[in-house]
Protein backbone atom coordinates (compact mmCIF):
# COMPACT_ATOMS: atom_id res chain seq x y z
CA UNK A 1 0.00 0.00 0.00
CA UNK A 2 1.17 3.37 -0.87
CA UNK A 3 2.07 5.86 1.59
CA UNK A 4 3.30 9.89 0.99
CA UNK A 5 2.86 13.42 3.65
CA UNK A 6 0.02 15.01 3.50
CA UNK A 7 0.81 18.69 2.31
CA UNK A 8 -2.42 20.27 2.33
CA UNK A 9 -6.31 19.96 3.83
CA UNK A 10 -8.97 21.73 3.17
CA UNK A 11 -12.65 20.57 3.42
CA UNK A 12 -12.75 17.37 3.61
CA UNK A 13 -9.80 16.77 1.03
CA UNK A 14 -6.41 15.92 1.89
CA UNK A 15 -3.32 16.43 -0.92
CA UNK A 16 -0.63 13.20 -0.25
CA UNK A 17 2.47 13.78 -1.98
CA UNK A 18 3.72 10.64 -3.52
CA UNK A 19 6.77 10.64 -5.20
CA UNK A 20 6.41 13.29 -7.73
CA UNK A 21 2.04 13.42 -8.03
CA UNK A 22 0.01 14.55 -5.19
CA UNK A 23 -3.20 12.27 -4.82
CA UNK A 24 -6.64 13.98 -3.50
CA UNK A 25 -7.46 11.74 -0.58
CA UNK A 26 -10.92 11.80 1.28
CA UNK A 27 -11.03 9.52 5.32
CA UNK A 28 -11.76 6.46 4.86
CA UNK A 29 -15.48 5.93 6.49
CA UNK A 30 -13.57 3.66 9.46
CA UNK A 31 -11.58 6.91 10.44
CA UNK A 32 -14.00 9.57 10.43
CA UNK A 33 -15.73 6.97 12.90
CA UNK A 34 -13.28 6.95 15.32
CA UNK A 35 -12.35 10.64 14.86
CA UNK A 36 -9.59 10.22 13.61
CA UNK A 37 -7.83 13.59 12.90
CA UNK A 38 -5.78 14.55 9.72
CA UNK A 39 -3.11 17.05 9.75
CA UNK A 40 -0.86 18.82 7.37
CA UNK A 41 2.69 16.78 7.72
CA UNK A 42 1.01 13.46 8.51
CA UNK A 43 2.48 10.68 7.06
CA UNK A 44 -0.60 8.07 5.58
CA UNK A 45 -1.12 5.02 3.67
CA UNK A 46 -3.79 5.29 1.18
CA UNK A 47 -5.06 3.01 -1.24
CA UNK A 48 -6.26 4.97 -5.14
CA UNK A 49 -9.30 4.76 -6.38
CA UNK A 50 -9.36 5.90 -10.25
CA UNK A 51 -6.78 4.51 -12.76
CA UNK A 52 -5.26 7.62 -13.23
CA UNK A 53 -3.58 7.80 -9.80
CA UNK A 54 -5.49 11.15 -8.87
CA UNK A 55 -8.04 10.35 -6.43
CA UNK A 56 -7.69 7.91 -3.42
CA UNK A 57 -8.61 7.48 0.50
CA UNK A 58 -6.58 7.35 3.26
CA UNK A 59 -6.44 3.96 5.14
CA UNK A 60 -4.15 4.89 8.08
CA UNK A 61 -2.37 7.39 10.09
CA UNK A 62 1.13 6.53 10.91
CA UNK A 63 2.34 7.59 14.59
CA UNK A 64 3.53 11.04 15.37
CA UNK A 65 6.53 12.14 16.08
CA UNK A 66 5.77 15.91 16.86
CA UNK A 67 2.56 17.80 16.91
CA UNK A 68 2.32 21.33 16.49
CA UNK A 69 -0.98 23.20 17.62
CA UNK A 70 -0.62 26.53 16.18
CA UNK A 71 0.05 26.04 13.26
CA UNK A 72 -1.73 22.41 13.47
CA UNK A 73 0.98 20.51 11.44
CA UNK A 74 2.32 16.94 12.16
CA UNK A 75 6.13 15.67 12.27
CA UNK A 76 8.05 18.98 11.70
CA UNK A 77 11.42 18.51 12.56
CA UNK A 78 12.70 22.09 13.27
CA UNK A 79 11.20 25.74 13.17
CA UNK A 80 12.92 28.71 10.73
CA UNK A 81 12.15 31.84 12.40
CA UNK A 82 12.41 34.72 10.03
CA UNK A 83 13.22 38.41 11.41
CA UNK A 84 14.00 41.29 9.06
CA UNK A 85 17.03 43.20 9.64
CA UNK A 86 14.85 46.43 8.62
CA UNK A 87 11.64 47.15 7.12
CA UNK A 88 10.26 46.13 9.70
CA UNK A 89 12.56 46.91 12.55
CA UNK A 90 13.81 43.68 14.48
CA UNK A 91 11.64 42.74 17.53
CA UNK A 92 14.09 40.97 19.37
CA UNK A 93 11.28 40.46 22.15
CA UNK A 94 9.27 39.18 20.45
CA UNK A 95 11.88 37.30 18.53
CA UNK A 96 13.06 36.13 21.87
CA UNK A 97 9.00 34.93 22.88
CA UNK A 98 8.48 33.02 19.83
CA UNK A 99 12.13 31.23 20.49
CA UNK A 100 10.78 30.42 23.66
CA UNK A 101 7.88 28.87 22.15
CA UNK A 102 9.68 27.22 19.64
CA UNK A 103 11.84 25.55 22.24
CA UNK A 104 8.95 24.47 24.51
CA UNK A 105 8.09 22.23 21.56
CA UNK A 106 11.61 20.30 21.06
CA UNK A 107 11.87 21.53 17.85
CA UNK A 108 15.65 22.69 16.65
CA UNK A 109 15.43 25.84 15.57
CA UNK A 110 17.36 27.88 12.90
CA UNK A 111 16.90 31.83 13.30
CA UNK A 112 17.04 33.52 9.29
CA UNK A 113 18.27 37.06 9.44
CA UNK A 114 16.76 38.54 6.48
CA UNK A 115 16.21 41.68 4.70
CA UNK A 116 20.19 41.89 4.95
CA UNK A 117 20.40 44.41 1.99
CA UNK A 118 18.76 47.11 3.79
CA UNK A 119 21.57 47.34 6.50
CA UNK A 120 24.93 47.66 7.15
CA UNK A 121 27.42 44.43 7.15
CA UNK A 122 28.25 45.32 10.86
CA UNK A 123 24.88 45.70 11.92
CA UNK A 124 23.81 42.22 10.79
CA UNK A 125 26.47 40.41 11.83
CA UNK A 126 25.98 42.22 15.36
CA UNK A 127 22.61 40.28 15.94
CA UNK A 128 23.85 37.42 14.21
CA UNK A 129 26.32 36.86 16.62
CA UNK A 130 24.39 37.87 19.51
CA UNK A 131 22.00 34.50 19.18
CA UNK A 132 24.74 32.43 17.77
CA UNK A 133 26.78 33.48 20.97
CA UNK A 134 23.38 32.19 23.20
CA UNK A 135 23.48 28.88 21.12
CA UNK A 136 21.56 29.15 18.27
CA UNK A 137 21.82 28.40 14.67
CA UNK A 138 22.05 31.95 12.39
CA UNK A 139 21.35 32.33 8.81
CA UNK A 140 22.03 35.49 6.95
CA UNK A 141 19.79 36.10 3.85
CA UNK A 142 18.37 38.52 1.51
CA UNK A 143 15.40 37.52 -0.33
CA UNK A 144 15.51 40.43 -2.92
CA UNK A 145 19.53 40.04 -3.73
CA UNK A 146 18.95 36.19 -3.31
CA UNK A 147 21.79 36.42 -0.85
CA UNK A 148 22.31 33.06 1.80
CA UNK A 149 20.15 30.80 -0.54
CA UNK A 150 22.19 27.87 -0.68
CA UNK A 151 23.16 27.82 2.62
CA UNK A 152 19.10 28.29 3.89
CA UNK A 153 18.35 25.82 1.45
CA UNK A 154 20.65 23.13 2.97
CA UNK A 155 19.53 23.64 6.31
CA UNK A 156 15.76 22.86 4.89
CA UNK A 157 17.33 19.93 2.74
CA UNK A 158 15.78 16.46 4.12
CA UNK A 159 13.32 18.02 6.83
CA UNK A 160 10.01 19.58 7.26
CA UNK A 161 10.11 22.55 8.72
CA UNK A 162 7.81 25.30 10.36
CA UNK A 163 8.64 28.85 8.57
CA UNK A 164 7.39 31.11 11.06
CA UNK A 165 8.13 34.97 12.24
CA UNK A 166 5.84 38.32 12.36
CA UNK A 167 3.94 39.35 9.08
CA UNK A 168 6.26 41.25 6.52
CA UNK A 169 9.90 39.78 7.48
CA UNK A 170 9.81 38.01 3.95
CA UNK A 171 8.71 34.36 4.45
CA UNK A 172 6.93 34.55 1.53
CA UNK A 173 9.84 36.20 -0.33
CA UNK A 174 12.12 34.30 0.80
CA UNK A 175 10.40 30.74 -0.43
CA UNK A 176 9.94 32.77 -4.18
CA UNK A 177 13.67 33.24 -4.08
CA UNK A 178 14.63 29.37 -2.95
CA UNK A 179 11.23 27.79 -5.75
CA UNK A 180 10.26 30.76 -8.26
CA UNK A 181 7.66 27.85 -9.53
CA UNK A 182 6.07 28.70 -5.82
CA UNK A 183 4.89 32.68 -6.67
CA UNK A 184 3.42 33.07 -3.40
CA UNK A 185 1.79 36.62 -2.30
CA UNK A 186 4.71 38.66 -0.42
CA UNK A 187 2.95 41.35 2.07
CA UNK A 188 4.35 45.04 1.91
CA UNK A 189 5.48 46.42 4.98
CA UNK A 190 2.09 49.01 6.07
CA UNK A 191 4.01 52.61 6.51
CA UNK A 192 1.48 53.28 9.55
CA UNK A 193 1.76 50.17 11.52
CA UNK A 194 5.63 49.09 10.19
CA UNK A 195 4.11 45.60 9.45
CA UNK A 196 3.23 43.35 7.36
CA UNK A 197 0.19 42.12 6.39
CA UNK A 198 -0.37 38.56 6.79
CA UNK A 199 -0.26 36.21 3.15
CA UNK A 200 -0.80 33.51 3.87
CA UNK A 201 -4.04 31.94 5.52
CA UNK A 202 -3.68 28.17 5.77
CA UNK A 203 -0.52 25.85 7.03
CA UNK A 204 -0.10 24.04 4.01
CA UNK A 205 3.13 21.99 2.66
CA UNK A 206 5.58 23.77 0.86
CA UNK A 207 8.50 20.86 -1.85
CA UNK A 208 12.14 23.04 -1.48
CA UNK A 209 14.65 20.93 -3.26
CA UNK A 210 16.39 18.57 -2.31
CA UNK A 211 13.88 17.26 0.18
CA UNK A 212 12.37 19.43 1.89
CA UNK A 213 9.23 20.37 2.92
CA UNK A 214 8.51 23.92 4.54
CA UNK A 215 5.14 24.57 6.19
CA UNK A 216 4.37 28.36 5.21
CA UNK A 217 1.94 29.63 8.17
CA UNK A 218 0.20 32.68 8.75
CA UNK A 219 2.52 35.19 10.85
CA UNK A 220 2.80 36.07 14.57
CA UNK A 221 1.82 38.85 16.37
CA UNK A 222 1.49 37.46 20.09
CA UNK A 223 2.58 34.14 21.47
CA UNK A 224 0.54 32.41 24.35
CA UNK A 225 2.49 31.09 27.02
CA UNK A 226 0.16 28.32 28.03
CA UNK A 227 1.82 25.20 28.82
CA UNK A 228 5.47 26.57 30.02
CA UNK A 229 6.05 26.39 33.54
CA UNK A 230 7.52 29.56 35.73
CA UNK A 231 10.16 26.46 36.62
CA UNK A 232 11.40 25.41 33.38
CA UNK A 233 11.38 28.63 31.51
CA UNK A 234 15.38 29.34 32.21
CA UNK A 235 15.70 25.66 30.35
CA UNK A 236 14.20 27.67 27.16
CA UNK A 237 16.95 29.96 26.75
CA UNK A 238 20.04 28.07 26.00
CA UNK A 239 22.64 30.54 27.31
CA UNK A 240 21.05 29.86 30.54
CA UNK A 241 21.93 25.97 30.99
CA UNK A 242 25.25 25.91 32.52
CA UNK A 243 25.09 28.93 34.70
CA UNK A 244 22.31 27.27 36.12
CA UNK A 245 23.98 24.30 37.56
CA UNK A 246 25.95 26.95 40.02
CA UNK A 247 23.03 28.68 41.11
CA UNK A 248 23.16 27.84 45.29
CA UNK A 249 18.98 27.08 45.12
CA UNK A 250 17.72 24.36 43.04
CA UNK A 251 14.58 25.66 43.00
CA UNK A 252 15.97 29.16 41.55
CA UNK A 253 13.88 31.30 38.95
CA UNK A 254 17.21 33.66 38.19
CA UNK A 255 15.23 36.42 39.42
CA UNK A 256 15.66 37.45 43.06
CA UNK A 257 17.16 34.86 44.60
CA UNK A 258 20.70 34.98 45.69
CA UNK A 259 23.59 33.39 44.80
CA UNK A 260 22.26 32.76 40.99
CA UNK A 261 24.60 31.40 38.66
CA UNK A 262 22.51 33.31 35.95
CA UNK A 263 22.68 36.92 37.70
CA UNK A 264 26.14 36.15 38.01
CA UNK A 265 26.77 34.89 34.23
CA UNK A 266 24.64 38.30 33.08
CA UNK A 267 27.18 40.38 35.22
CA UNK A 268 29.93 39.40 33.80
CA UNK A 269 29.08 39.70 30.08
CA UNK A 270 28.50 35.75 29.49
CA UNK A 271 24.59 36.51 29.31
CA UNK A 272 23.60 39.13 27.17
CA UNK A 273 21.58 42.04 29.41
CA UNK A 274 18.79 42.26 26.96
CA UNK A 275 17.78 38.12 26.61
CA UNK A 276 17.85 38.63 30.36
CA UNK A 277 15.25 40.96 30.23
CA UNK A 278 13.46 39.41 28.27
CA UNK A 279 13.56 36.04 30.40
CA UNK A 280 12.29 38.50 33.70
CA UNK A 281 9.41 39.66 31.67
CA UNK A 282 8.32 36.27 30.45
CA UNK A 283 8.78 34.72 33.98
CA UNK A 284 6.29 37.60 35.44
CA UNK A 285 3.74 36.85 32.81
CA UNK A 286 3.82 33.02 33.66
CA UNK A 287 4.02 33.39 37.30
CA UNK A 288 1.12 35.65 36.90
CA UNK A 289 -0.82 33.55 35.04
CA UNK A 290 -0.29 30.86 37.32
CA UNK A 291 -0.82 32.60 40.74
CA UNK A 292 -4.58 33.07 38.49
CA UNK A 293 -4.58 29.94 38.50
CA UNK A 294 -4.36 29.66 42.06
CA UNK A 295 -1.13 26.93 41.56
Amino acid sequence: MPKGRVIKAYSGHYYVSHGDTVVDCKLRGRLRKEDKDVLVGDIVSFTLTDPQGAYGVIEDIFPRKTRLVRPPVANVDQAVIVIACNEPEPDLELLDRILVTVAANSLDIVICLNKIDLVSRYAADKTAKLYRRAGYKTIKTSARASWGMTRLRKALSGKLSVFAGPSGVGKSALLNSLEPGLRLETGEVSARTGRGRHTTRHAHLLKIEPEGYVADTPGFSKLDLDGIDSRALGYLFPEFRIPMQYCKFTTCLHHKEPECGVKKAVDTGNIEEFRYSHYVKLLLEIAERERRRGR
